[in-house]
């Protein structure tokens, strides 16, 4: 897998984050890793839980209706987690496409898990940036880490970002809501032109809100890194489907991102090939 030097991207690297919209089913993963890599995506992301120690004890037994019939709230987490197997056949898969993949661990014991794999990065979730343990555990696997934010104060954003200037070697800090779906008025990305002032690293946008639109102006601000929920369709079973992108949006969105820099331009100002014929015509010289 190719190493991505986060402080140096040409283009911003974009992150469909499968999560757990694949209901634990591998040929919905699949179908979801294809559509990122025809529709031009750097990047699939998964999640990886030990249920049995990340499920808080007051909910392992509470009773949840599924697709696959009542069941308690930690077997339903137990039947959606991938294990060794799956992800043995989601490297080869996604390195024969090619397209990058990682995961976002939710535990120490995911951490040492991930580190058998040979993924670009390891992202740790705006539930979990408090945990400074699991912090600097994921860091001192010196792969590369990136970390949401949302639902954190800033003193808290400081306190992780200071755990990962002492032990990651490259971070990246992405703006975020955790409102699914987040409401458009409480997006607030004029944050981050402040945040990359603020922790002088790469600074990023994970977007859960519905339209396409706020994530392009996310790059517009200086966002580097996107990420965003993909689903193959938003009435699918699921608490993250909802807030998700579908195929043709992902498409949508590839070309919205990537348009951003030659619309901005350079900044200086000069009289285009394109123009000189109307100067001609309209002032004669």
């Amino acid at each position: 897998m190719k190493k991505i030097d986060f402080n140096n991207l040409k283009k911003p690297y974009l992150i469909a984050e499968i999560g757990i919209n694949h209901n634990g089913c591998l040929q919905t993963a699949k179908r979801l890793i294809d559509a990122a890599f025809s529709c031009s995506w750097d990047c699939v992301k998964f999640q990886k839980r030990t249920p049995d120690m990340c499920v808080p004890e007051h909910q392992k037994g509470v009773m949840r209706e599924t697709p696959w019939g009542t069941m308690t709230y930690l077997d339903y987490k137990k039947r959606i987690e991938f294990e060794k197997e799956e992800y043995d056949y989601i490297e080869t898969y996604c390195r024969e496409k090619p397209i990058d993949w990682t995961v976002s661990v939710w535990d120490l014991n995911s951490v040492a898990f991930i580190q058998d794999y040979d993924v670009p990065f390891i992202k740790v979730s705006s539930a979990l940036i408090t945990d400074l343990a699991l912090l600097k555990r994921a860091a001192q696997t010196q792969i590369p880490i990136i970390i949401s934010t949302g639902m954190s104060s800033l003193e808290e954003m400081d306190l992780a970002v200071k755990t990962l200037e002492k032990y990651a070697t490259q971070f990246v800090v992405m703006h975020c809501n955790s409102s699914y779906p987040a409401k458009l008025d409480e997006l607030n990305l004029s944050l981050i032109p402040k945040l990359k002032k603020r922790y002088g690293c790469p600074v990023g946008y994970s977007g859960h809100e519905f339209g396409l639109d706020s994530t392009s102006m996310s790059v517009v601000l200086g966002a580097e890194v996107i990420e965003r929920h993909i689903t193959l369709d938003r009435e699918m079973w699921g608490t993250d489907q909802m807030a998700s992108v579908e195929i043709a949006g992902m498409d949508k969105l590839y070309k919205q991102i990537r348009s951003v820099a030659p619309i901005l331009g350079d900044g200086e100002k000069v009289v285009y090939e394109s123009e000189k014929s109307v100067r001609k015509k309209l002032r004669g010289c």
